[in-house]
């Protein structure tokens, strides 16, 4: 397939976006802008000097300057302008549902309100519902990286914002902190309505898959690459039709994968697990979701029948009503037939 054409069939499928980190949506020109307006001294003289620094050998590299950069956001408006930028930015690539990620603790921690964060996203999302008609599921996120008692403490401070949170997430550093160290918050947040994701297996082992199942209870793993090194695991995700939101254009950033001809994703739709691919940190990592479906595409030579089954898939693996999956994926299916 001649490229132009492969764009301008990504570009038409009708998709869903269900692993995105909000904070990892910030371009390099909107936090220029931000810290301008909030008289915040980057360590950067320009908007060439951020994009250079958006590069990195592993996770916490990036990390690093994933938080450096989220220390611009202060007011509601600066939450709500991330949002939107990200919204308008999607809505172009003809991304009509999205599930997103927010990390709470990289800003209370800072001093920064609960109230202050969800109340600026949550605006943003409201607007992208009305204006731009893209769906939408909010989910928190605890960092691994830091203790249970605090994931314990932002889950306090969330109950006020209930109605508006879907579901908990778990990301940051996975190597040395596994599923098993949230055990009692994932149960927690459970009680309170809220379903369960986690970040599993994408620098960590094909245990942390098994611990989020087992321990965490999750019903969708984010990322999951390495579950091909455990044929039981392939098993366990098959039976109980598991989604995995894998992220291509961030693994290869990221180094977990070293080129886009490795990645999993093509084995894992052979295998007919529940695959998706989304855009994680797209400020960070070079592509939204269409770089990301045409990357992937184009290194593991995708046929328009795998574009479709990754679409549907991404439906599939939402939490959408019955009647609204069953809307888009007809609407997918409608595309590639026609």
């Amino acid at each position: 397939m001649e490229s132009s054409e492969l764009k301008e069939i990504i570009q038409g499928i009708p998709k869903a976006e269900l692993h995105l980190h909000i904070e990892g949506s910030f371009e390099p020109e909107l936090m220029f802008e931000i810290a301008k307006r909030n008289n915040i001294d980057l360590a950067y003289d320009s908007i060439e000097s951020i994009k250079k620094a958006y590069k990195f050998n592993n996770l916490q590299e990036f990390l690093d300057i994933y938080y450096t950069g989220a220390q611009v956001l202060i007011h509601e408006q600066d939450f709500f302008d991330l949002t939107w930028a990200y919204l308008t930015k999607v809505h172009s690539q003809n991304v009509v549902h999205v599930e997103i990620f927010f990390d709470p603790q990289t800003h209370t921690d800072r001093g920064v309100g609960f109230d202050v964060v969800i109340n600026g996203i949550h605006k943003a999302l409201e607007k992208g519902k009305q204006e731009l008609n893209i769906s939408y599921k909010l989910i928190m996120s605890y960092l691994r990286h830091l203790s249970e008692e605090a994931a314990f403490s932002t889950l306090e401070s969330s109950l006020p914002f209930k109605d508006w949170i879907d579901g908990v997430g778990l990301d940051s550093s996975e190597m040395g902190n596994p599923p098993s160290k949230f055990v009692n918050v994932f149960k927690a947040s459970a009680n309170h309505g809220y379903q369960l994701v986690a970040h599993a297996g994408e620098e960590g082992p094909s245990d942390y898959i098994w611990e989020a199942l087992d321990l965490l209870k999750v019903v969708r793993i984010d990322h999951g690459n390495r579950c091909l090194d455990d044929e039981a695991l392939v098993q366990r995700l098959l039976e109980q039709n598991i989604p995995l939101t894998l992220c291509p254009l961030s693994n290869v950033e990221l180094k977990v994968i070293q080129k886009m001809e490795d990645h999993p994703v093509r084995k894992m739709l052979d295998k007919g697990i529940l695959a998706t691919i989304h855009s994680d940190d797209p400020a960070y990592f070079g592509g939204y979701m269409n770089e990301n479906y045409y990357e992937t595409a184009k290194a593991l030579d995708l046929d328009k029948n795998q574009l479709m089954q990754l679409a549907i898939n991404g439906f599939e693996a939402s939490w959408l009503s019955t009647e609204a999956k069953e809307k888009h994926i007809s609407e997918v299916k409608e595309y590639f037939n026609s």
